[in-house]
């Protein structure tokens, strides 16, 4: 090839095939996409072996396609390596996001071919004709998620409702996780181990809980299956006179022993309750590891770390430490069985039960907070999250309720969006009954609050349907899609997509319309949109200019804060919107704000007031003849 950079790239490219070509066959349940990606990626090699023999020059538009492809198929390795290692249950347990990591750079790489020219390089005929079907391939997988196996998510539901899973469910998980030997399960326990070291115990408690009951369970009916492993029960004894070493972050760091009621304190440090009880109750207000000062003394219980030692007391032939505390969750216990009922009934229930339980959980949910966090970690969420594409619209209509309110819990938030719900959430607000769009939009409104999840819910299409319910909701619904689009759209780039959606012109209508209740929210939304070049050029062609200066004169205080924030943002290096305000007599108005507005209304007015005068000093004298 003439030119160096192409050649180095294409050799590259060469590498990275035969890398991803390499990669052990997948054994866990991501098996599927695991191998629809590699034997993809296997069908470009012809392109870049012919492509480096033919040490063809490139034009600057090709470099850039394949630059993009090298990009893509790095993250493509790294995505592949990661599936392949560590705990095959939690791989399952985390299928939905996995399935997003595989769909994005499916994405990734139909994008960056899409930038490459064929027709214009010199191909063979047979390379061309497949280089032009791989494109297919990927561009038909991008416009689709790769579907899930239906039976291994069941299964998984149906032990996390039930307190003794039925045999068949669990030889069911052991065989479609690979998990059927002894050495597997050793591997497993290692696997979750590790992950947990590595994550310094930050992963989701529930989560945990539900990696060390199932390998239990998958152990058990491993055990049953294979009566020879009973042989292992002199092993076992002898591993107990072997003393294990305990893990180092499984002791105490007051006591050094075997922890049996782990609990973090303010810092994060983890400690047996009963030895960090006395360190408190003797008057001491610091950490003993760290050495910091407690912002408080509340302690929470690890029960992350809780779960692992108990595996690995299993694991080891280790007695576990019994625990003589006997605080817990007060007001629950009644619930508990409930709930444990209802969630059964949203496993193998029919339709009629399915509906009538998601709408007591419903109501469990909104009672209290104790309830939020049992019917979550009972399992509920994967549940009511599947119900969201019921046909029975009251069904629907009680499973996303139901989630809204759990999402109340900042835990639950989290749960929630990790499960997938985001994309099914906003179906709902699409095609919903009118009650099942309101919520939808106050469930989205409530996960947007962490602001990672703001990316998300404006990615997965919600934005067009919030303006929708914006001007066809009732009052209710109309409030419920305005805070949900006013927080969406601190993220810079859901200003974008709310622009772009056509949501300035109901804004206006909103705004002009004093009798529809609307003013507030219409105007701090146009104040948060008018700092982005695309939302103020959108705002400056809907004539805003008067009814904003009518806002300012004679609006609520915080209207006219908002008021004056857009007016200031459209007037910034636009004279002719300046001569506009100047017309309109907002001089008076505007100074009489800078004296009496509240601090924000009283910079924003001043700043305008501050144009205004430049352009008064800038304006030619006119002479008369």
């Amino acid at each position: 090839m003439a030119d160096q950079e192409g050649g180095d790239l294409v050799s590259q490219l060469v590498d990275s095939v035969r890398e991803i070509s390499g990669l052990p066959e997948c054994r866990n349940a991501v098996k599927k996409m695991y191998g629809n990606l590699m034997r993809r990626v296997k069908l470009l090699s012809p392109l870049f072996e012919e492509l480096k023999d033919n040490e063809q020059q490139l034009d600057d538009a090709d470099l850039k396609g394949l630059q993009a492809l090298k990009i893509a198929l790095n993250l493509a390795l790294e995505v592949l390596k990661s599936v392949n290692d560590g705990s095959k249950i939690y791989q399952a347990l985390q299928i939905e996001k996995t399935a997003g990591k595989f769909h994005a750079v499916t994405t990734e790489i139909e994008e960056a071919l899409s930038q490459i020219h064929y027709e214009r390089l010199n191909l063979s005929e047979e390379v061309h004709e497949q280089i032009e079907l791989v494109h297919v391939q990927f561009k038909r997988a991008k416009g689709r998620m790769d579907s899930f196996d239906l039976q291994l998510q069941r299964d998984l539901a149906m032990v996390n409702t039930r307190d003794e899973p039925d045999l068949e469910t669990i030889k069911r998980l052991s065989e479609k996780l690979h998990l059927t030997t002894v050495s597997d399960l050793q591997r497993e326990s290692n696997a979750i181990h590790d992950m947990m070291r590595a994550t310094d115990g930050c992963a989701e408690d529930e989560c945990i809980e539900m990696l060390s009951f199932l390998l239990k369970e998958i152990k058990g009916c491993v055990m049953l299956g294979n009566p020879e492993v009973d042989m292992e029960e002199g092993e076992k004894s002898v591993m107990r006179h072997r003393s294990p070493v305990i893990p180092d972050d499984f002791r105490c760091p007051i006591s050094l022993e075997l922890m049996k009621d782990p609990v973090i304190v303010s810092t994060g440090q983890t400690y047996e309750r009963a030895s960090i009880q006395k360190w408190l109750d003797a008057g001491h207000k610091t950490c003993p590891k760290t050495q910091q000062t407690l912002l408080h003394t509340a302690l929470t219980p690890n029960y992350v770390l809780k779960s692992l030692i108990a595996l690995w007391c299993d694991s080891n032939g280790v007695e576990l430490p019994k625990s003589n505390n006997k605080a817990g969750r007060s007001g629950s216990e009644c619930d508990r069985t409930v709930i444990g009922s209802l969630l059964q009934k949203l496993v193998i229930g029919d339709s009629d039960e399915q509906r009538s339980a998601a709408g007591e959980l419903r109501l469990l949910a909104k009672r209290n907070a104790d309830n939020r966090v049992c019917i979550a970690e009972a399992g509920a969420i994967p549940l009511l999250v599947e119900l969201l594409s019921s046909r029975d619209g009251r069904t629907q209509e009680h499973a996303v309720t139901a989630l809204l309110n759990l999402s109340i819990n900042e835990t639950n938030k989290g749960i929630i969006v990790s499960v997938g719900a985001i994309p099914e959430i906003v179906d709902v607000l699409k095609n919903g009954s009118t009650e099942a769009r309101e919520n939808a939009a106050a469930t989205l409104f409530s996960l947007s609050v962490v602001d990672e999840n703001k990316v998300a819910i404006g990615a997965a299409g919600a934005i067009p349907p919030l303006i929708d319910l914006l001007q066809e909701g009732t009052p209710r619904g109309k409030k419920d899609a305005a805070t949900a689009i006013f927080n969406l759209c601190i993220y810079q780039g859901n200003k974008v997509r709310a622009v772009r959606a056509g949501i300035v012109p109901p804004l206006m209508r909103l705004l002009k319309d004093a009798s529809g209740g609307m003013m507030d929210e219409a105007l701090a939304i146009l104040a948060i949109l008018a700092s982005h070049h695309e939302g103020k050029m959108a705002i400056a062609e809907a004539d805003p200019m008067e009814v904003l200066v009518e806002v300012i004169r004679s609006g609520s205080a915080r209207n006219r804060e908002n008021g004056s924030a857009v007016l200031w943002s459209l007037c910034a290096g636009d004279v002719r919107l300046l001569k506009i305000v100047k017309e309109l007599g907002a001089e008076e108005v505007l100074k009489e704000l800078s004296e009496n507005g509240t601090d924000r209304a009283k910079r924003k007015a001043g700043s305008v007031l501050e144009l205004l005068q430049r352009i008064e000093s800038v304006e030619p004298t006119t002479v008369v003849g």
